[in-house]
């Protein structure tokens, strides 16, 4: 891969080798995060080489960059980027690495959520940085409308670096944006089956407030009160979410496969109800790992809607 990503450098001798797809030359790009890396594999086809630098099942908010990412970035022709912020470190990894080519906000156009849902109800996290600027949700992906101007993105960038291989991109991009059309759908008719007073959603973290939006699911609150994995439920936070648990009429709280799982275990035996894990935890700000159905973006949210109606269907 590195020597395949060495071919595809920054340098201005290689760009029509990587323009040109008689060459075989395969397009260096790399991904932050696993959705963006899978979008960009899904438009890219077998013109792109992807590296993607944040592996399944692991924490994007607390991600540390290795001099592997370095090394991958320096020689990438496009680097793309979920942006709204989840990626804190890429900018001086990008600068460590020297690179000159295209980074991609694949975040462009999507109308943001300000704040998460602690923000709404008044508590302590998900309130403005140190800056005074307002925090806007990450987790733009769990709505597949999101999705589709995200790929949108990313095929307007791959044609601009590999301009040869456009038609290629395009039609990828089309067949693949059918699939989030089904996805979106699917979702749709498999809560549309959920009485509206059963749809009360009780995660590890506040991920999924996208997703709430668009199925028209009631969010009950988050075992950490923030859009990050780094704050802690304050002994009045606990009994508060114990209490909206009770009062109303909750049935589960649902964990995260890259959290830990014992602070909602702790909660849900406080609040006597069950704790949907395992197998069955939810893709939150992760996929699943490589080769299972949910090491993709449409397997992982088709899990998450499986999961959840299941338990919501009681």
């Amino acid at each position: 891969m590195l020597a395949l990503l060495g071919g595809c450098g920054t340098d201005g001798g290689n760009t029509a080798t990587a323009d040109n797809p008689s060459s075989g030359t395969q397009l260096a790009v790399v991904a932050t995060t696993p959705e963006v890396a899978d979008f960009v594999r899904n438009v890219g086809g077998g013109d792109v080489a992807v590296t993607q630098i944040i592996k399944p099942n692991v924490d994007p908010h607390d991600y540390e960059p290795t001099p592997a990412d370095i090394q991958a970035i320096g020689t990438a022709r496009v680097v793309v980027k979920n942006g709204v912020g989840l990626e804190e470190w890429l900018e001086r990894t990008i600068e460590s690495a020297g690179f000159k080519g295209a980074v991609v906000d694949s975040s462009q156009g999507v109308t943001l959520r300000e704040g998460g849902h602690a923000h709404e109800e008044g508590e302590e996290a998900g309130e403005e940085h140190a800056d005074g600027e307002e925090e806007h949700d990450p987790h733009i992906w769990h709505d597949p409308r999101n999705a589709k101007i995200m790929v949108a993105n990313i095929e307007k960038a791959l044609a601009t670096a590999a301009p040869a291989r456009a038609a290629a991109f395009a039609r990828n991009a089309a067949d693949y944006t059918a699939k989030l059309d089904k996805l979106d759908a699917d979702n749709e008719a498999a809560f549309a089956k959920i009485p509206v007073q059963r749809r009360k959603l009780v995660t590890n973290h506040d991920a999924f407030g996208y997703y709430v939006d668009r199925y028209k699911i009631e969010f009950v609150g988050s075992v950490i009160p923030s859009l990050d994995t780094s704050a802690e439920l304050s002994a009045r936070q606990l009994n508060d979410l114990v209490a909206r648990i009770k009062s109303t009429g909750t049935t589960a709280i649902f964990t995260e496969s890259s959290l830990p799982p014992k602070s909602a275990e702790a909660i849900a035996q406080q609040a006597g109800v069950k704790v949907i894990g395992g197998e069955d935890a939810l893709y939150g700000d992760s996929l699943g790992a490589d080769g299972t159905p949910q090491g993709t973006y449409l397997g992982a949210e088709q899990h998450n809607t499986q999961v959840i109606t299941s338990a919501l269907a009681g």
